[in-house]
């Protein structure tokens, strides 16, 4: 077993818990011992939800091992129904308690609980959180899910889905639920049940009612879609609709499956299209970026960075390994070698080996970013608080475009208006003891002469103090000069590769040719 400081996923039953939290009248009673209940605040401290999740804890402790511990269970589970009155349970184990062998199903069963009981067996040693949300929700389908009634399949009506996938925890799933509701609503298409998010044990029964599925997490749905189409023949969406080229892709699968015409007006509010387009996006093309996070974001991502935003893709990632195929095939179509992992420090490795000028990725990314002074933006859980904003903020359908569009630009034009700052820092017009110029006939007059102003080209000679001393090489003056005219949040990294570049290739001297034949190699 591997030790790590940091980890994208939790152990499975993690996964239990964000279903169970996500619905109205589940509850979860987890056989683990005290100090388990961590997970608690990852609810009600991260996503800030105004309540506790619906999940308790036998909580035994070591003096309890010697004891009676199924008694401790039956006695839990029984306690919990009296209290909360659910109108179904799930049970299972923490990865500590797993090791105990108590068998939560079948102690559950034996009580004969009037509502259904549904036993998890979840391998907390070999799966992880996604894996556990999955199986969770499939189970929850096979023992609730009732044949719908032909008669009424008969019968002529709107067009209906289910919107399957979104539970508590997870990456903007409130706000895409509520942009992609309104994009099925415009279209003519009705929802039935989004589950697990919002949904009660009664919206589960009633979901082969529906005409089909649309799956916005495959992480979480992709089983449960399966078994739906293959036991009551309903097909599902493969599109996930993040960006505009992904949006129209799906808008066109649900109007195949759903049989309706596209309203011509669907686009109106598309703004990131002529945005990613307008004069200072320009400056942002061909930017180079490396992706990471869970499978399904990582690859609709790499497509909008690509397609809209003309970025180039220069590696991407996944530490969801139930669905590395889809991120390797995604790989081929940029050139790139996908790195599949759940080791931070190997995705820290490759970015620093790959030398991109913009990280899409999780929370563990933005760590990272920040230590290597990269801009960065989070595009897939795992997330912090700040990754759950008030507004709304969605990552799917036209406006989910719009908010990637503000979101990934931020920290580039950020970089790019403090280089413009430094060049104009020592301008005769805009230094700090000039008045604004709308206020030109009040400019304040100097009290005594400033200081001389260093020239630009004495600026350049100067090297970084925060610059490590040439050991092996040494820099021309022009290489210097030259060297000063890129922009400050990338010339450490310019520095550095061309320095890397001059003793690879036996080279004491670094010249102007030097650095841009360094340029050359790098950006290959």
């Amino acid at each position: 077993m591997q030790l790590t400081l940091w980890t994208y996923e939790g152990p499975p039953h993690v996964g239990a818990m964000r279903v169970a939290t996500a619905m109205t009248d589940i509850h979860y009673v987890l056989h683990a011992p005290q100090g388990d209940t961590y997970a608690d605040l990852l609810f009600t401290m991260i996503e800030r939800l105004p309540r506790r999740p619906p999940v308790t804890y036998t909580t035994f402790q070591a003096r309890d091992l010697g004891g009676d511990t199924a008694q401790l269970f039956k006695d839990a589970v029984a306690s919990a129904f009296d209290r909360f009155k659910p109108r179904a349970v799930l049970v299972g184990s923490s990865c500590t308690a797993e090791l105990i062998q108590d068998d939560p199903g079948g102690l559950a069963l034996a009580l004969g609980l009037p509502v259904p009981v549904i036993p998890l067996e979840l391998p907390a040693y070999q799966r992880k959180e996604n894996w556990g949300a999955s199986e969770t929700f499939y189970q929850l389908a096979r023992h609730l899910v009732k044949p719908p009634d032909k008669s009424a399949a008969a019968t002529p009506h709107k067009p209906c889905c289910n919107i399957l996938g979104p539970t508590a925890l997870g990456f903007r799933h409130r706000d895409d639920v509520r942009e992609i509701s309104q994009l099925l609503q415009a279209l003519g298409v009705e929802v039935a049940v989004t589950a697990p998010w919002a949904a009660s044990v009664e919206d589960l029964q009633n979901l082969a009612r529906a005409d089909f599925n649309v799956v916005l997490y495959p992480e979480v749905a992709h089983t449960t879609a399966l078994w739906l189409e293959r036991q009551f023949n309903q097909p599902y969406t493969r599109v996930m609709p993040i960006g505009v080229s992904a949006t129209r892709e799906f808008i066109q699968e649900v109007a195949t499956l759903a049989g309706v015409e596209i309203p011509p007006d669907l686009e109106k509010n598309a703004r990131s299209v002529w945005f990613s387009r307008s004069v200072d996006s320009t400056y942002l093309t061909g930017k180079r970026v490396f992706l990471f996070g869970d499978a399904s974001h990582v690859v609709a991502a790499a497509r909008f960075a690509t397609e809209e935003m003309g970025f180039e893709v220069v590696g991407m990632g996944t530490y969801s390994r139930e669905f590395a195929r889809e991120v390797r095939d995604a790989a081929k179509k940029y050139n790139v070698e996908p790195l599949i992992t759940d080791d931070y420090l190997l995705v820290e490795e490759q970015i620093k080996n790959l030398h991109p000028e913009l990280i899409l990725g999780t929370q563990m990314e933005r760590h990272i970013a920040k230590r290597q002074g990269i801009p960065c933006a989070v595009i897939s859980a795992p997330v912090h608080i700040q990754d759950y904003p008030a507004r709304y903020a969605p990552q799917m359908g036209f406006e989910g475009a719009n908010v990637l569009f503000d979101t990934w630009v931020h920290p580039l034009m950020m970089g790019l208006e403090e280089h413009l700052l430094g060049m104009f820092r020592e301008d005769f017009e805009f230094h700090d003891g000039v008045a604004p110029s709308h206020l030109g006939s009040v400019r304040a007059q100097p009290t005594e002469a400033p200081p001389p102003q260093k020239s630009v080209s004495d600026q350049i000679l100067v090297p970084s103090t925060a610059v490590a001393p040439i050991t092996a090489t040494a820099w021309s003056t022009d290489a210097e000069k030259e060297l000063g005219k890129i922009p400050f949040f990338v010339r450490g990294k310019a520095r550095r590769n061309t320095e890397r570049f001059a003793m690879e290739h036996g080279l004491s001297t670094i010249t102007v040719e030097t650095l841009y034949d360094a340029k050359a190699h790098y950006s290959r």
